[in-house]
């Protein structure tokens, strides 16, 4: 019978040296992630009588990572929240066919770009027509490359405003009902058109096999723009959004076991009823799906359009929030994480778990250079 293993240690399988130099790089992140290889703090209770002493590892920070990002996202979220108005919002989502997948492979950065470019334009054209708004709606667009079994599939999640800007002043949503928000076929026929059209233009692609016989595959094929009813209510858009920003292409939740030599999962076949289902794989072919997901070094997934560009945006924000006879936004204050840490789940990382009243305070860290100069102190990482 097999053992099971960590599932952290998986980023340190053998078949991680085939991939790219940056692709080893995240591996090496996650695999250290609360780790001696990240450093670490040691911290002391200020009770004189408990003189407790903790060490606590640091975690990598990678966007990667399944451990990190929690916090990030929540603080995503309430900004996100100070920028909500009294219209309502559309989720609508951008997919692109899976035979451009091995296009991808080679040029990941300027195809995903062209995917924001030809969903954002097909939006911001769709808004600026009189018939359905005749004003830049707000548009928030996340980038998501997996499907529930770790499969590449390219898409973009969209947030859109019902109503506008058109420059002067808010211009409200054309529709009452709101049981839509522009003609299905037509974002679908729209989209195809520039995605294809930068395509190509783009003469430095690198195409696997026959340009020409993919084109013509894609161009006669039905392209899926998906278009959801609107949310009920403003505030429940950016919490459901901000479940998709700072996602992965797998959470350690859906993971079921990890033996010596497979990893087992959850996954939701969409393809047969949203059914959940288990996938048994080899530890490489997990990672090999998974290093598919890896963004390229610096590429930003999360990009705003029309009011919502960053150009700007502060500006048009008071106005339009002055036009709609509503309160200007709130400084933005930075809450610290041990804050975070007690509001979500009522731990106060600096009570001592020992006595449960005296105070932990930091009498090392890795990261302090300082610290690291101090010969006289030589911390214990096996402490406890």
């Amino acid at each position: 019978m097999e053992t099971n293993v960590s599932f952290q240690s998986l980023f340190r399988h053998q078949s991680i040296s085939n991939f790219n130099p940056y692709s080893r790089t995240v591996f090496a992140d996650l695999a250290a992630c609360h780790t001696a290889a990240k450093g670490y703090h040691l911290s002391r209770c200020n009770d004189q009588q408990c003189g407790n002493i903790a060490h606590r590892y640091h975690s990598c920070g990678n966007r990667h990572c399944p451990n990190c990002g929690s916090m990030k996202r929540d603080a995503w979220i309430e900004s996100r929240m100070d920028e909500l108005l009294p219209t309502a919002y559309y989720h609508i989502v951008f997919t692109l066919p899976h035979e451009l997948n091995p296009v991808f492979m080679g040029n990941r950065a300027k195809l995903f770009d062209l995917l924001f470019l030809a969903a954002s334009q097909t939006l911001l054209k769709h808004a600026r027509m009189p018939e359905y708004l005749g004003a830049e709606p707000g548009i928030t667009m996340v980038l998501h490359t997996w499907g529930q079994d770790l499969s590449f599939h390219p898409h973009v999640h969209c947030i859109v405003s019902a109503g506008g800007y058109d420059g002067k002043r808010w211009i409200e949503a054309k529709r009452k009902n709101n049981r839509f928000l522009f003609p299905q076929k037509s974002m679908a026929g729209m989209f195809k058109a520039i995605f294809m059209e930068g395509l190509e233009k783009d003469s430095s692609i690198g195409w696997i096999g026959s340009k020409n016989s993919l084109l013509k595959a894609i161009r006669f094929k039905k392209w899926n723009v998906y278009a959801k009813a609107p949310f009920g209510s403003p505030d429940r858009v950016v919490e459901y959004l901000g479940r998709y920003t700072h996602k992965i292409a797998i959470t350690r939740h859906r993971i079921l076991e990890v033996s010596a030599s497979h990893i087992k999962f959850r996954y939701k076949d969409y393809s047969d009823g949203s059914k959940t289902k288990q996938m048994l794989l080899t530890h490489q072919e997990f990672l090999r799906r998974f290093e598919k997901h890896i963004l390229p070094k610096r590429f930003v997934k999360i990009r705003h359009f029309g009011y919502l560009m960053l150009q700007g945006k502060t500006e048009r924000m008071a106005i339009i929030k002055s036009s709609l006879d509503m309160q200007p936004a709130k400084p933005k204050v930075i809450i610290p994480f041990k804050i975070r840490m007690l509001e979500k789940y009522g731990r106060d990382i600096f009570k001592c778990p020992c006595c449960d009243h005296g105070r932990m305070e930091t009498i090392f860290d890795t990261r302090d250079r300082s610290a690291r100069k101090q010969k006289s102190f030589k911390p214990n990482p096996t402490s406890s």
